[in-house]
């Protein structure tokens, strides 16, 4: 349970993290999370986008912990500017995507897909493994084989992917990591 900011000890929260105590991140992202999840949210306006960045922020607070400095100013002051510098590159990364219309854009990646599809099975390598990989791929949950095809055969981003999956970006990228491990599991 969160406890008062005022009493929470945030510089010696970050300096167990920055030691690789995991148990000190658990306290702070209890400590902090709804409040940094409402920062981001404002910036980004999107709540799966604020998730995304929000599990981004706890991932660079972990690890960018040691480079903290406590004379340059407050710890919880440096998790907050974490936080906020990456909803708001979040924020300009999204604005810079183009209004295309839907029908358009699923016609290019209809075509696309078709192209590398075609490159793809004419390799003798293909050949060779495509049984093994069909049958690996045909053990994933559906979602999960889609995300694996548009990344390694249609070369979408994870952020594409997740666009076209109609899901957050972290759950994509969770999706592709774990869905990765149990392709190599099955072709072993």
């Amino acid at each position: 349970m969160p406890v008062h900011f005022d009493d929470f000890d945030y510089e010696a929260t970050l300096l167990a993290c920055a030691a690789g105590e995991r148990g000190a991140m658990q306290r702070l992202y209890e400590q902090e999370a709804g409040r940094l999840f409402g920062v981001v949210r404002r910036i980004v306006r999107d709540g799966a986008l604020a998730e995304d960045v929000l599990h981004d922020a706890c991932v660079n607070i972990w690890t960018r912990a040691a480079s903290f400095d406590p004379a340059r100013g407050s710890a919880r002051g440096w998790i907050y500017s974490v936080a906020r510098n990456l909803a708001l590159n979040a924020r300009r990364d999204d604005a810079r995507d183009a209004d295309v219309p839907h029908e358009a854009l699923q016609a290019i990646d209809d075509q696309a897909s078709l192209a590398a599809w075609e490159a793809v099975s004419r390799s003798d390598q293909w050949a060779d493994s495509a049984g093994r990989v069909g049958h690996c791929l045909a053990e994933l949950e559906p979602v999960r084989r889609d995300c694996i095809m548009y990344a390694y055969v249609e070369g979408l981003s994870q952020k594409e992917i997740a666009a076209r999956v109609e899901a957050p970006l972290g759950t994509v990228k969770a999706w592709i990591q774990r869905s990765l491990v149990a392709l190599r599991a099955c072709m072993s």
